[in-house]
């Protein structure tokens, strides 16, 4: 006997699981319990088979879509005929087809969204990007000066596209694209358009991306004020510029990317600078730095002319003489005492000179005076020292003798 099946989705098990025709079954019991709800969207598909319409009605903000059912009866009772890419709101009951595993409605009521409630729509949330600071001047990029590669976002075979090509190229011939054609109208355009710029903004060589649109009604318009695509747009590093209608027309992509162009035209000149111009700034530069050189060698030259017309240019010796004279005339003082001080010493030196000699022994000695002397060399000083017949030398001025001495001391 088989084990009864977990009631409840949180009991099941790898040992006890629940079967796909029992799921099916618990979703269809669990969607059936669903009240009836108006849900939003966006019609891309329209088929009308009998008394029975089937819409497919998609999410513009992400890539999701479902089946709708209605009575042809309810569609025309329409205030206008129901055509594709309409916004719309669906009273329905949500209903599970268990044998294909799909979610679809069956559609009791449809109204279309008008273009003012999609209006007052952006306008709220205009107001509050606006509080989060998506507009602010401060978050905005400056463009480059001149771009390696322009990245183009834009519809397929489009007017936009030759206005923003041919405009650059005219102000500067080599400037590259990479372009990305995608649907700029209907259901597609917010997903395409986002794809397209997270692709862009992932290329390094690009340094500016373009968003352009030619003109179109308001309707038309309003996914360039889809938020998804708004918030694309202020999460990417490089710079965007957007270029969406005419001048009178302004998305909220206008005030969310670095920089607004009242046409495709105007951002195919916004970008690149013209080339013409840059010349023409250039040779005028030119002809002021030369402009202004030549003034500078004409003032350098008239400082050097009323340097040389001073007189000490125009006798450059004359400097050089008076310090030459002024220093002959110091080396002559400077000579002039060093003799003087020499003669003066020289006297000083004679004179010491002759003192010494005054007071020299020998002087003493020719003036008739000699020196007695013990063998030994002691000098005799006193008599009393002598011995009998003792010999002595004796010193006189000119040369010396011995004498011996007789007698005692007396």
């Amino acid at each position: 006997m088989s084990q009864p099946l977990p009631e409840r989705a949180a009991d099941t098990s790898a040992e006890q699981p629940w079967p796909v025709r029992h799921l099916s079954m618990k979703i269809v019991a669990y969607v059936d319990k669903m009240s009836s709800l108006w849900v939003e969207g966006q019609v891309v598909q329209v088929n009308r088979r009998g008394n029975t319409a089937y819409l497919v009605v998609r999410d513009p903000e992400v890539d999701m879509s479902l089946t709708a059912n209605i009575s042809i009866h309810a569609l025309n009772a329409m205030p206008t005929p129901l055509i594709e890419g309409a916004r719309v709101v669906l009273q329905a009951k949500p209903s599970f087809w268990p044998k294909r595993g799909t979610l679809s409605l069956d559609a009791r009521q449809i109204r279309p969204v008008g273009i003012g409630d999609l209006l007052a729509r952006i306008e709220v949330l205009k107001q509050r990007l606006a509080q989060e600071g998506l507009f602010d001047r401060e978050r905005k990029r400056p463009l480059p000066f001149l771009p390696r590669t322009v990245g183009l976002i834009t519809g397929r075979e489009s007017a936009a596209e030759k206005d923003v090509v041919e405009n650059a190229r005219r102000r500067w011939p080599s400037v590259q694209f990479v372009i990305r054609e995608v649907a700029v109208q209907g259901s597609n355009t917010v997903l395409e358009v986002t794809e397209a710029l997270r692709e862009l903004d992932a290329d390094n060589s690009i340094d500016v991306i373009i968003i352009a649109r030619g003109g179109g009604s308001a309707e038309e318009l309003l996914p360039f004020s889809n938020e998804t695509l708004l918030r694309a747009v202020s999460e990417a590093v490089t710079p965007v510029v957007s270029a969406i209608g005419h001048d009178v027309d302004q998305p909220l992509l206008d005030l969310v990317a670095d920089w607004r162009a009242s046409t495709p035209t105007d951002a195919g000149k916004r970008v690149v600078p013209d080339a013409a111009e840059e010349r023409a700034r250039i040779e005028q530069l030119a002809s002021r730095a030369g402009r202004a050189l030549i003034g500078r060698l004409g003032h350098e030259r008239h400082v050097i002319a009323s340097l040389r017309s001073r007189p000490v240019m125009a006798d450059p010796t004359a400097l050089v003489v008076r310090h030459r004279e002024q220093v002959s005339a110091l080396r002559s003082r400077g000579t002039e005492r060093l003799l003087g001080r020499l003669r003066r010493a020289h006297d000083q030196v004679g004179h010491l000179a002759t003192q010494v000699r005054a007071l020299s022994p020998q002087s003493t000695l020719e003036r008739g005076y000699a020196v007695v002397q013990h063998a030994d060399g002691r000098l005799v000083t006193d008599q009393a020292e002598l011995e009998p017949a003792e010999l002595l030398r004796v010193r006189v001025a000119h040369g010396d003798f011995g004498v011996r001495t007789v007698g005692g001391a007396s």
